[in-house]
């Protein structure tokens, strides 16, 4: 093995991150805003998912401008 040929991550496009920049555009105010309304609405259920909502929704609406 000692002429193994270690990869080369930058040429064989592995970085899994390199791509979601691309996929993932910014939300404008107004879907910012929809993802908020949906997240509470999940919070206020008694569900699986009521913490995580509740913590995400939380974490926006701390990021975005009040819809008033």
């Amino acid at each position: 093995m000692d002429d193994y040929d270690p990869l080369d991550r930058d040429a064989a496009d592995l970085d899994p991150m390199k791509h979601i920049s691309e996929r993932l555009a910014l939300l404008t105010l107004e879907e910012a805003h929809d993802l908020l309304r949906l997240l509470q609405a999940v919070a206020g259920e008694d569900g699986p998912l009521s913490p995580d909502a509740d913590r995400w929704a939380r974490e926006i609406a701390a990021r975005i401008l009040s819809a008033s």
